[in-house]
């Protein structure tokens, strides 16, 4: 994917059966139904990959990085999320996984867990130190934000202005690799392992930072291949463990894949989690109103059950987060984060925010505040005369959007089947 790529997903025309399935799970009612086929509309998507998961023809796709990519960087570092440890069974352990990936062509691998472990406790003192608003919301799923962004652009004073770990984890090898390797930084490649599209989008056009700290996203579903033929012991397993030797896993970072994973370790604040996109809608409609600010932190993920659900991954999503929950039993409560190292990086500003997320704008119905008012009062006629079946036949999600499809120009109002021919 290039850097200039707004949208990580794609519809593939030769694919696409026309059916309505994509269009009635998209949350921000970003796909029509045109000439029997299925368009996104660019402004609108948040890249939830919701349409992903709900294709049965597999039409919808997504670019991420590719391997051919990586040719362009001396150095190369894999940042894996702690997902890819529930993709493989329990025989398979973390650190098989991270030495499969240098098998694969990466210099270096960068567990992620102790980087979630260090976020929630800046989390922490930031709930301590910051009473207001309520409830704050986490930053760590980049379709929230986006989301809040687009829908609930009241709330982004709302969102934590602390950099998600994959992010700390590629500024902290960023500002160190270089000096150490005597290389350039652009010729240093830092890649996240992803269960999901979004976060293609929040390194191309990060919402809280000047640049992102990450080159790239390879993701689970494209890599899994690759580390299941590495993982196949051979000669070379004796000498990677002299030379690497065990990474020190932290269990509550682990638990950082699943839903609840960064309000678990809060024990002293009111917090929830919500996962899959239409709870999470709910909830922060909600929250715009001015409910739930009994609430210190809202715990927002789109996916079901959390990373672990992402529409990228392999494995059953049940199964992974039975293996993830099994690490963090087997791991516990063990910290490996000094927090002497938490206090200073908190000091030095290093794991917040560049600048605050912005909202983004919502296209008018016309750029002419007079004709927008006209259209919209023209919109409300048509949706009075619209028979509110919200069915898809007509190519959009339901009626009210065919309305707005209608003054815009990109629709007509005998694209709707069920209305009778005087009707029309």
């Amino acid at each position: 994917m290039t850097a200039k790529a707004r949208h990580p997903l794609s519809i593939n025309q030769e694919k696409c059966q026309g059916c309505v399935h994509c269009l009635v799970s998209c949350p921000t009612k970003a796909i029509r139904i045109k000439n029997g086929k299925a368009h996104l509309i660019n402004e609108l998507c948040i890249d939830c990959g919701a349409c992903i998961r709900y294709c049965p023809h597999g039409a919808i796709e997504s670019q991420t990085t590719s391997f051919s990519d990586l040719n362009a960087f001396q150095y190369k570092v894999a940042i894996p999320t702690t997902v890819l440890f529930g993709q493989f069974d329990n025989t398979v352990l973390p650190n098989d996984i991270l030495f499969a990936l240098r098998r694969i062509g990466f210099d270096q691998v960068y567990e992620l867990s102790s980087v979630c472990e260090l976020t929630n406790a800046a989390l922490e003192e930031y709930l301590r130190d910051h009473p207001q608003p309520r409830p704050l919301i986490a930053s760590t799923c980049p379709v929230v934000v986006r989301l809040i962004q687009r829908r609930f652009p009241s709330l982004c004073n709302h969102i934590v202005p602390i950099e998600p770990p994959r992010e700390i984890a590629a500024k902290i090898l960023r500002a160190n690799l270089s000096r150490v390797l005597k290389i350039p930084p652009a010729g240093i490649g830092i890649i996240h392992i992803t269960p999901c599209p979004a976060k293609m989008v929040s390194i191309n056009y990060p919402a809280s930072l000047e640049k992102s700290y990450l080159d790239g996203a390879i993701s689970i579903r494209d890599i899994y291949k690759p580390i299941c033929q590495a993982l196949r012991r051979n000669e070379d397993d004796a000498i990677l463990r002299r030379l690497f030797p065990e990474t020190l896993l932290s269990g509550i970072g682990i638990g950082t894949a699943l839903s609840g994973g960064e309000t678990r370790s809060l024990k002293n604040h009111r917090t929830i989690a919500v996962s899959g996109i239409q709870d999470t809608i709910r909830v922060l409609n909600q929250v715009e109103i001015g409910l739930l600010k009994d609430l210190d932190l809202l715990e927002c993920m789109v996916c079901p059950d959390g990373c672990v659900g992402g529409p990228l991954v392999v494995e059953n999503r049940f199964l992974a987060k039975s293996r993830i929950l099994g690490l963090v039993s087997t791991l516990g409560d063990r910290t490996v984060v000094e927090n002497s190292d938490i206090d200073l990086l908190i000091q030095k500003d290093f794991l917040s925010f560049q600048h605050p997320v912005k909202p983004l704008d919502i296209p008018p119905l016309d750029a002419d505040p007079v004709q927008a008012i006209r259209k919209a009062n023209q919109r409300n006629d048509i949706i009075k005369r619209l028979p509110h079946k919200d069915c898809g036949a007509c190519g959009a999600p339901d009626c009210r959007t065919l309305a707005d499809d209608i003054v815009r120009g990109e629709a007509a109002i005998t694209d709707c089947p069920f209305m009778s021919k005087e009707e029309k």
